[in-house]
């Protein structure tokens, strides 16, 4: 399973028994499953339908859904005649003029223009094609949608990938490096007693301590193993069935704890600037993973 981004769009049409079902599908990043739907009020009870299969495909990001029909030819609404209503106001009209001596007459026009003569009433949606098609439009939607999110999951995989490389590399230098600084602090500490031990007596043993201690000290060896253990496990999350993007989270959070121990420890130049340089590396690699499902 290829990673999968939040972002993504996806837009589905279904047409079936002169009904065409809109739907459209944005996500962005965000930090849990947040479904927002947008639909007309008549389709309102199959909004937990929808929203189920919606959580089911897309486990992380905010998502807004936006739900959308036309009726077309014979399902259109047609208008209605009230008759009665019309004779009503025929006959009132009429007495009207009669009583008051009005000149004119009653058109048919005019009584089409009153109130409630004419009605649009809307045609009866068949519930069963109606779930078919918003449905049908749904998952195309989605597949529209997933395929965005792979495809930017599968950059964003690659952008990772040689940022980790990145990160390897200076590793190799800290490995390299590491256990020269204590020898080099060694034969500065000699050199400087030695220019100040004229009639000064020096204990070996003590000198072999302060060595001892300051070697433990800046020893990063464990570090180093945890670094390497941690990255092994994030790449493993690439073929993960699951959603990812929590655990890859925890797991750069991890990788910098160490590499902030191994800069903390360091007493060299050399050293700390390829630790300063993974750290860059893993912050960009922590900004692109908080936008990974």
């Amino acid at each position: 399973m290829s990673l999968n981004s939040m972002t993504g769009y996806g837009k589905g049409e279904s047409v079936c028994d002169g009904l065409t079902v809109t739907v459209e599908l944005k996500s962005v990043n965000h930090r849990y499953a947040d479904i927002s739907v947008k639909m007309p009020r008549s389709l309102l009870a199959l909004e937990n339908s929808l929203r189920k299969r919606l959580a089911q495909a897309l486990k992380r990001g905010k998502i807004d859904v936006y739900v959308n029909y036309e009726l077309t030819g014979d399902s259109l609404a047609a208008p209605q005649l009230n008759v009665e209503l019309a004779a009503a106001y025929k006959k009132i009209l009429n007495e009207m003029r009669q009583e008051l001596g009005l000149a004119g007459e009653t058109t048919a026009e005019y009584i089409a223009n009153q109130k409630d003569v004419i009605q649009v009433k809307e045609a009866e949606l068949d519930e069963k094609a109606l779930q078919k098609c918003l449905f049908a439009a749904l998952e195309n939607g989605l597949e529209q949608l997933l395929a965005m999110r792979r495809a930017e999951g599968e950059e964003t995989r690659l952008d990772l990938e040689a940022r980790l490389q990145a990160a390897e590399a200076l590793l190799v230098k800290v490995v390299e490096r590491a256990p020269h600084v204590p020898l080099e602090w060694q034969e500065k500490l000699t050199e400087r007693l030695a220019r100040l031990q004229q009639g000064i007596e020096m204990d070996p043993q003590r000198v072999a301590q302060e060595i001892a201690v300051f070697t433990d000290r800046c020893d990063v060896s464990e570090e180093i193993a945890r670094f390497k253990s941690h990255l092994i496990q994030f790449r493993a999350l690439y073929e993960d069935s699951e959603p990812v993007g929590r655990r890859m989270d925890f797991l750069v959070q991890e990788l910098n704890r160490e590499v902030n121990t191994m800069g903390s420890k360091s007493n060299d130049a050399e050293l700390t600037n390829s630790v300063v340089g993974m750290k860059s590396e893993l912050e960009k690699i922590r900004e692109q993973v908080q936008n990974m499902e």
